[in-house]
């Protein structure tokens, strides 16, 4: 073994221009589309329901083993966790994560052959939503241990060896987490400064990770470093597997919320930790594909829990609006209540719809779901929060109340005050809303940029720029004319979603505003071009009106399903009809602020206010605000702090 460096790199922060951070986050993102998408056909005004329609199902064999888990999790959840205890404590009882261990719910998405349970999308899902209903902050250890620690990036990139030595660990005993975040680099991760060093058979790591959501009681990481290129190695952000224990690894602080108070989220410094080049996940310069790409059903995690928490909302919304009377009738049946109860619970059956399609078609693996995944976490994170919000809005006064203080005077202990807490959070996990708004329209955009990007390319020569333009004139003289009429404005299309409820012209709708809102994105690329990246307020409303879309279609067909079924056949129509009419409403509020807004005007607005032209406006307050910088110095170097990090055996 070779000697350690006696002094680690002295890292500075790289520094990157934007067009350069482009670079890095598009060369990490998958380029080809090998299967097809019933989101990215949407955004080409191409409704192609032949891909949802009929919804696909899971094999009767893993409903068999799915369903058997689910009513041994749901006894443990319902005798073994106090969720209360967790809020008080902001910490989740050793014995809680221990009895998960026996369960095998920290194996529930890996292979059966590696001691997993080998749960497929759609069960893992419904166990997140259960087991998040009794506790957010379990939900939120068992997902960041599954969908993004270390047994998702192996089961798609790992080598035999690295899953034969780590699966079992992971699905019995080790908890694992995902460190990308630094105190300065979140969603730009060119800027990344954490490295790893090649030093004979290992490599040596130095840095400081910042949000590591399961860090202080985990025993493996899935740690980002910068390899720097030298000889014999390309060099690149890379994913290596590090051992929680290894010498050098301090968890320096266990990090508090607003929500979530049993997360086990830190910081953690890395000081010459010598990580044996046989841990690396997949090759140097990979780390932020591997990261993308397990989050393509990663995210799916996120809005499942999103389910459950709609799903109590609609249950206290029932129970308290049937029990609490106004002016002589339960608060239920004055408008003004009922249109948030409605709201609830439309949104409920849509988003469940949402999951449970996403999950299906990711357990069959025939169709790319990399947007329906995104979307399905965007629309998932905003509606649970506005359902939430609702919910504390019909509990009045009660809703702010916390739930011990509501104990301690004798009502019914609901949570609704935490539930919003919790639920905050999600608009951040995992890509905030703003950078999946970017995402979604990065990959709804690619089959113009596939034909036009050199057009646009400042840096692109004039011969490629003839040759781009000839190849997006042949692209749009068939793609154009096919946007003008669909079956969308025949009256009898989709007539199968007719029974007793007439469904089709939702359906119709999507089919006709799908080709709009292509039109709308076409329209947009000739007026700004090379500028439309920059076109963040647009590129946001293209996407919230395609999540909309992809929300109705999937109500749609989740209905025709349980009506096939026999199965709440005819409430199912309710509730699509519903959400479906709610949907249009916001929709056509979206179309209508493409183009009349103020986003120009809030350029101005931002310029000022950072120029100091508006802080006459900030006085006749007082800041609480703390002393301290920003952010926090993250110089790479040995620790002087405690190391709090809690195993957990």
């Amino acid at each position: 073994m070779s000697a350690v460096p006696q002094t680690p790199p002295a890292p500075s922060r790289p520094t990157v221009t934007e067009r350069e951070a482009r670079q890095v986050a598009e060369a990490a993102r998958e380029q080809d589309w090998r299967k097809p998408s019933f989101a990215k056909e949407l955004f080409l005004g191409r409704f192609r329901l032949d891909l949802i329609h009929p919804h696909p199902l899971p094999a009767d064999e893993d409903v068999r083993r799915g369903e058997e888990f689910l009513a041994r999790l749901r006894d443990f959840c319902g005798t073994k966790v106090d969720g209360a205890l967790i809020e008080r404590e902001a910490r989740i009882p050793d014995e809680v994560i221990n009895g998960l261990k026996e369960l095998g719910a920290l194996g529930m998405k890996i292979d059966t052959k590696y001691g997993g349970l080998g749960l497929t999308q759609v069960y893992y899902n419904k166990a997140l939503a259960l087991v998040g209903s009794a506790s957010p902050a379990i939900g939120a250890l068992l997902s960041a241990h599954q969908s993004i620690g270390v047994p998702q990036p192996l089961k798609i990139f790992g080598t035999q060896q690295q899953k034969e030595t780590f699966l079992p660990r992971c699905a019995r005993t080790d908890i694992s987490a995902f460190l990308l975040t630094e105190p300065d680099v979140g969603s730009d991760p060119a800027r990344l400064a954490t490295t790893a060093v090649p030093d004979g058979d290992d490599y040596v790591l130095d840095g400081v990770k910042l949000w590591t959501t399961n860090g202080v009681v985990a025993d493996l990481l899935v740690v980002m470093a910068r390899v720097p290129k030298s000889e014999g190695h390309r060099g690149g952000i890379t994913a290596f597997v590090v051992e929680a224990d290894s010498e050098g690894v301090t968890v320096e602080n266990r990090n508090a919320f607003m929500g979530l108070r049993g997360l086990e989220n830190g910081v953690t410094r890395f000081h010459r930790v010598r990580v044996p080049a046989s841990h690396r996940i997949g090759e140097e310069g990979q780390g932020l594909k591997i990261a993308l790409t397990t989050l393509n059903t990663g995210r799916l995690s996120l809005p499942a829990m999103c389910v459950g928490a709609g799903k109590w909302c609609l249950k206290i919304a029932r129970e308290w609006s049937a029990e609490r009377e106004q002016w002589g009738k339960p608060v239920a049946l004055h408008e003004a209540v009922g249109s948030k109860i409605a709201f609830i619970a439309a949104t409920t059956f849509a988003l469940e719809a949402v999951v449970d399609l996403s999950s299906q078609m990711a357990d069959e693996n025939r169709n790319d779901i990399r947007i329906e995944a995104a979307l399905a976490k965007l629309y998932g994170s905003e509606m649970a929060w506005l359902m939430a919000d609702e919910l504390v809005q019909i509990r009045g006064g009660r809703g702010f109340e916390t739930a011990d203080s509501l104990r301690a005077r004798g009502e019914r202990a609901v949570p609704a005050e935490q539930m919003l807490r919790d639920l905050r959070i999600n608009r951040i996990f995992e890509g905030s809303t703003e950078i999946m708004h970017l995402l979604i329209a990065r990959e709804a955009v690619d089959a113009h940029l596939s034909v036009a990007g050199d057009l646009i390319d400042p840096e692109k020569s004039l011969g490629d720029k003839a040759r781009a333009g000839a190849g997006a004139g042949a692209f749009y003289a068939k793609w154009l004319p096919k946007l003008v009429a669909g079956p969308g404005q025949l009256p009898g299309t989709y007539g199968e979603f007719k029974h007793g409820i007439d469904l089709s012209p939702h359906l119709r709708y999507v089919e006709r505003t799908s080709r709009k809102l292509a039109r709308s994105t076409f329209y947009a690329m000739s007026r700004w071009q090379g500028r439309m990246e920059t076109k963040q307020g647009f590129l946001g409303r293209i996407v919230d009106i395609g999540a909309e879309l992809f929300a109705m279609s999937a109500a749609c067909v989740r209905a025709e399903l349980l009506r096939g079924r026999g199965d709440h056949g005819l409430e199912a129509y309710q509730l699509a009809d519903a959400f479906c009419r709610q949907a249009r409403l916001r929709v056509e509020e979206l179309f209508g602020r493409l183009w009349s807004n103020t986003d120009d005007l809030d350029r101005k607005v931002v310029k000022n206010v950072l120029g100091g032209s508006y802080a006459w406006l900030e006085e006749g307050v007082i800041d609480p605000s703390g002393d301290g910088p920003w952010i926090a110095d993250a110089t790479p170097g040995e620790s002087t702090r405690e190391n709090v990090r809690r195993p957990i055996r």
